[in-house]
């Protein structure tokens, strides 16, 4: 990963409460996982933003490097790396996803 790379996702992952680099948009979701992390941000009704990996070589690698996590989609909350999808399903359903968005004071989506 290079610098440049690295440098533009700390400043992403910085710019938004709840950030999800996925593959795709939220309206086309490019794999199962990412759509089923969309479905759940949704589902929370949680305002969020999104960056498409697909458009970026660097940052679909450096996202990686970053989080030190190895596939996408990666959900971050106030700069804090969560998990994937898998991730984020089980902690939808525990209720710990909700619980980690209120205590955070993320906002709802509109």
């Amino acid at each position: 990963m290079n610098d440049d790379s690295q440098a533009r996702i700390a400043d992403l992952v910085g710019k938004s409460d709840v950030l999800l680099f996925m593959k795709g948009s939220p309206l086309f979701p490019q794999c199962g996982f990412s759509s089923r992390a969309i479905a759940i941000l949704q589902h929370l009704n949680v305002e969020f933003d999104s960056v498409d990996v697909l458009q970026d070589q660097g940052i679909r690698q450096g996202i990686k490097a970053f989080s030190d996590w190895p596939t996408i989609p990666q959900l971050y909350v106030k700069g804090e790396f969560v998990g994937g999808s898998d991730i984020m399903m089980e902690m939808y359903e525990s209720g710990e996803l909700a619980q980690l968005f209120e205590e955070q004071g993320v906002a709802n989506a509109e």
